[in-house]
């Protein structure tokens, strides 16, 4: 069929402020995708809230439900595979995906980070802890990446990234508004182009 959408999910643990920045952009600029399913660790949170409000599926699922890591990882496929999802975009998802799930979706799961990575990268750097360390650095700018999700944490191939000035007198709090702003920009840029193959 030439007009099927590509069926996504969406992986988050917060407010999903990404994820309703991409939804509202597949609808605003027409892209050939929709939202399959919404997926977190939290069985209350803003993104699955935004979800329901919205009709996209949603599912609570945490390692914490599961006896070992192999069930967790086999149940994450399954609803994949149920959901019929192509492809996984994180946003603000607070855990490690599974090798299992990262594997079976190679080049097919997409992650924004709050900073030009390689920098500011790796385990333990997310939210106000990565702006804290681009301050700390006395770097000049900052920014947010979206890139391809391998099994080692912010590792995977740059898809789109870029730049945020680091203004005199910002806290790790302003710093991060102006990154988020960036992000709301940057992430439906970057679906648009590994939707399309066009560049944004």
């Amino acid at each position: 069929m030439a007009n099927q959408k590509t069926r996504l999910a969406a992986f988050c643990s917060g407010t999903g402020s990404n994820f309703q920045s991409l939804y509202n952009a597949i609808n605003a600029r027409d892209l050939p995708a929709e939202f399959a399913l919404c997926l977190s660790n939290r069985s209350e949170c803003g993104a699955i809230s935004f979800a329901k409000q919205h009709g996209i599926p949603t599912l609570h699922l945490s390692e914490k439900q599961y006896d070992t890591h192999e069930q967790f990882a086999a149940a994450m496929l399954k609803a994949l595979k149920e959901h019929d999802i192509e492809y996984i975009l994180l946003a603000g998802y607070l855990k490690m995906v599974p090798e299992k799930v990262v594997t079976a979706y190679t080049c097919k799961i997409l992650n924004i980070h709050p900073a030009l990575l390689p920098k500011f990268g790796g385990p333990g750097m997310y939210g106000i802890n990565v702006h804290k360390a681009v301050l700390e650095s006395g770097e000049k700018k900052s920014g947010a990446t979206v890139h391809y999700v391998d099994p080692e944490y912010d590792k995977g191939p740059v898809l789109l990234q870029r730049n945020v000035p680091v203004e005199p007198g910002d806290t790790p709090e302003s710093l991060a508004a102006r990154v988020l702003k960036c992000e709301h920009q940057l992430y439906p840029d970057a679906l648009e182009i590994l939707l399309t193959g066009k560049d944004t």
